[in-house]
Order: structure tokens, then C-alpha cells, then sequence
């Protein structure tokens, strides 16, 4: 029988029967605010905050509430599966915890702490680039779960081909390359706050401890640390790399390859058309392109352009169980949830993450079978409605 992940519900109630309620708010929306107060601005507003004036943040979370669901009734949604394909791996639910760079930012625990939720949980976790904790040591925390390498794709290829070695010697099944960050966006959060995490070496681990990425150094990484962020610095993004460069990736990793921050049709099939696996519809979370179309607004074009082709996920804008039955409905296979985790990771570590995931699963669940529907595959475009504007 497969899992109830509505049941946490009744768990919480039971435990209430006690006097116990949950340490974090079940409306997954109410984290930011708490995380706000109990963080510094730095780092919050390095994780909150987004290109130019929130345009864009704004923006995916419109489209996202101008779609509603139209519920069907009388169906039999007393044994529900949530179980899902994706990329040839079998998934508990449609949903991998999105890659976000130097969470040791938020908790001291950082990505160790969200990986081993998210293995606790059967979910993926997608290792950002700019993590905190070297991949080997974030791969030993999730024993055999189910684990992704997300790569921000840089000038030096000798560096990406050893993360890549990296990556497959420690387990990691998927590569996830982020399209949209080839440069750093206007961000006026941090940059009132003059605050950029990686000038202080943090989210510099996976480089830190690179062979190749050391034999570019004059000194050892402790004995001149600032040499080392400068070289980190130089090397991080690339804005030259053009769709013909996909083949070196496709050269040094022999598993799915998926492409993160696709928003025209035209680039996935551009994508398709170079042998890739998968693309993510998302503007970064509105952190890149101020004024971005919404990637819930690009996705159905992306997945009526690609078809069988590709395997659409989506990310940007997450935070309830019903986006996610919005986004199957409109064309992704699974959901990528950013923001909430990392603030459930700031509130209370490994916990907290645990608390999102089962929240979030929790929510869609019910939604999915108050909907009428027993199973993911059973959602389709003519379940939703869009409000008039």
C-alpha cells in the first residue's frame, strides 16, 4: 500500500492530544516572516531577496494564484499513490528539494542537515555548486538516497570535469546545469547589505577542495585564502558558453543531464535537440532577471514544445501543496521547492527541513484527493482555470 503522506495531519492532531503543536507553522508561506526575524539581514536577505525590486518574485507567485482548481467529485481517492517516474528514477512524490548554494548561511549544519531530511523523506536533494559542505561529505550524509550534482558552469574546464568525477564517484545520479547565472544580477538586498557570502569563502567548499581547481593556486588554500577566493571568483560563471558547448558536458558524465532556468520553447527544444534529458522551467526564483515572465507562465509552452522529448520539472515561486498540483497540471513532472526548505533549515535545522517536506507532501496529498484524483499522472490541464485579470 502505498504511503499516506496526508496522514501527518493526524499525527500532528495526536500529538496535540498532549499538548504538543508543531515548532514551525504548518502554512509553509508564514517561514519567511519568521526567518526574517530570527536571522540576520545579511543572509536572509541573501536567501529572500531577488533581482531589481522583486518583480519577478512577484510575478511567479501571481501566475501561480491566477490559476485555480476545479475540483471533481464522487471519485474513489481512498487509496492514493503519489509515487512518480522521473529521469528513469522512481520518486515517493513529485518533489526534489531545489539546489541553494551556502546554506551554512542559515544553520550550522547547512547542506548535511537538508540532505539527510530529504533522504529521510525519500526525496532528491540537488547539491548546489556553491555549497558549504564538500559534495564526498554531503553524499556520506545520505547513505544510498537519491541524489542530484547541480553545476553552475564555469570557465575552467578542468575544474568541471573533476566536479563531474566527483560528482559520479559519490553517488550523485543526476546532473542539473544552471543556464541562468552565467553573471550576478542586480540584487539590491545584499548589495545594501554589501553582502556576498563567497568573498568570505563561503560556498566555496566543492572548489576548496578540488585538485584541479587547487593546482591553480599559487599557495595552499589556508595559507592564502583570499588568492583562493579571487581565483574562485574569476573562474565561477562563464557568459561565453553557447548550446554547441553542451557536448563537453555530455562527454564527462554518462548519467541525465537536465537544464535549469529554461523559459522560451524555443531553448528546450534547442536542449532536446542536443541530447539533453530534462529541462527546469524556472527564472532562479525571480533572483536573475528583473521583470522575467513567470516561469508558471512559461511552462505549459515549454511542455507543449518539447512533448516526449524532454522531462519537464519546474521550480520558482513553490510554497503550498496546491502549486504543486498546479504545475503537474500544466505539464512538469515533479517540483523543485527552494525558499521554504532553507527557511525550515534557518528555524531548525535538519527538523525543520523534515517539517517542510512532510508539510508540503501533506498538503498536496490532500489536495490531490479532494480534487478527485488518486495518482499525479491524473492531473491534467483541464483541472485548472485561469481568473481573468
Amino acid at each position: 500500500m502505498a504511503k499516506h503522506w496526508a496522514d501527518f495531519q493526524y499525527e500532528i492532531y495526536l500529538n496535540g492530544m498532549t499538548g504538543a503543536v508543531p515548532r514551525l507553522p504548518t502554512d509553509l508561506t508564514r517561514l519567511e516572516e519568521l526567518t526574517e526575524r530570527r536571522l540576520g539581514p545579511g543572509p536572509v536577505g541573501y536567501v529572500a531577496g531577488g533581482a531589481g525590486d522583486g518583480s519577478t518574485m512577484r510575478a511567479n507567485r501571481a501566475a501561480l494564484e491566477r490559476r485555480r482548481i476545479v475540483p471533481r467529485m464522487l471519485r474513489d481517492v481512498g487509496e492514493r499513490d503519489l509515487a512518480v517516474e522521473v529521469l528513469g528514477r522512481s520518486l515517493p512524490a513529485p518533489l526534489a528539494l531545489a539546489p541553494v548554494g551556502v546554506l551554512s548561511i542559515m544553520h550550522p549544519d547547512a547542506e548535511s542537515a537538508a540532505a539527510r531530511a530529504a533522504a529521510a523523506q525519500g526525496v532528491p536533494f540537488i547539491l548546489s555548486s556553491a555549497s558549504s559542505t564538500p559534495m564526498e561529505q554531503v553524499a556520506e550524509a545520505m547513505g544510498d538516497a537519491e541524489r542530484w550534482f547541480q553545476l553552475y558552469w564555469g570557465r575552467d574546464r578542468e575544474v568541471t570535469k573533476s566536479f563531474l568525477g566527483r560528482a559520479r564517484a559519490a553517488g550523485f545520479s543526476v546532473l542539473v546545469v544552471t543556464l541562468d547565472t552565467p553573471l550576478l544580477s542586480w540584487r539590491p538586498r545584499d548589495l545594501d547589505q554589501a553582502y556576498l557570502p563567497f568573498l568570505n569563502g563561503v560556498g566555496t567548499a566543492h572548489y576548496f577542495t578540488d585538485p584541479a581547481f587547487r593546482a591553480g593556486l599559487a599557495k595552499p588554500v589556508h595559507e592564502d585564502p583570499n588568492a583562493a577566493v579571487l581565483h574562485f571568483l574569476g573562474l565561477f560563471g562563464n557568459p561565453s558558453h553557447t548550446w554547441p558547448d553542451l557536448a563537453f558536458l555530455r562527454d564527462h558524465w554518462d548519467g541525465p543531464i537536465v537544464l535549469k532556468g529554461v523559459l522560451h520553447p524555443d531553448d528546450a527544444r534547442l536542449a532536446a535537440d542536443a541530447g539533453m534529458d530534462g529541462v527546469v522551467v524556472s527564472n532562479h526564483g525571480g533572483r536573475q532577471v528583473a521583470g522575467s515572465v513567470a516561469a508558471f507562465d512559461a511552462l505549459p509552452r515549454v511542455a507543449e514544445a518539447v512533448g516526449d522529448r524532454l522531462t519537464v520539472l519546474f521550480d520558482s515561486g513553490v510554497r503550498t501543496g496546491d502549486d504543486v498540483f498546479k504545475a503537474l497540471a500544466l505539464g512538469a513532472r515533479t517540483v523543485l521547492l527552494g525558499r521554504p526548505y532553507v527557511y525550515g533549515l534557518g528555524l531548525d535545522g535538519q527538523a525543520g527541513v523534515d517539517h517542510v517536506i512532510r508539510s508540503l507532501l501533506a498538503e498536496f496529498d490532500l489536495t490531490l484527493a479532494l480534487s478527485g484524483h488518486s495518482t499525479p499522472a491524473a492531473i491534467t490541464a483541464a483541472d485548472l482555470v485561469e481568473e481573468s485579470v
